[in-house]
């Protein structure tokens, strides 16, 4: 009996590493993202100028996270900026998120697929508030 539990109870171990190891480097994405966000709103709002953009390439971004497409995306309410979404394109069992400062508004581009493309984080300031995106570059 001992012989057909084992495997059983290997594999369920197994993956469950899977699966956190997998949240961890969403996190890590989300984290990444959400900083660099926060930064460029920082810069931005360290300007006197009224209409100002900034853009930031995201270089450490992965192409897979344990060979699977993930997608990142910014999230919010009524088109308030209020946190950062990672999870995988083929299963959104594994998702996580990141806070993002308070006051963004959500761009016009909010979503990226993961894959062997530049991906750039921007924030902008005009008249009727402050922008953040994150789309292809």
């Amino acid at each position: 009996m001992l012989i057909f539990v084992m495997p059983l109870f290997y594999a369920i171990v197994i993956d469950n590493i899977r699966v956190d190891m997998m949240r961890m480097e969403l996190k890590e994405i989300t984290d990444y993202v959400s900083n660099t966000l926060a930064n460029l709103y920082f810069l931005v709002n360290s300007t006197d100028s009224l209409d100002v953009s900034l853009e930031k390439e995201l270089i450490y971004l992965p192409s897979t996270v344990e060979n699977s497409v993930y997608i990142v995306n910014i999230d919010g309410s009524g088109g308030t900026a209020s946190k950062i979404t990672a999870y995988l394109k083929d299963s959104t069992l594994v998702e996580v998120d990141a806070w993002l400062v308070p006051g963004l508004k959500v761009g016009a581009d909010y979503s990226i697929e993961s894959g062997r493309r530049t991906v750039v984080a921007g924030c902008s300031r005009n008249g009727t508030g402050v922008y953040v995106c994150i789309k292809y570059g």
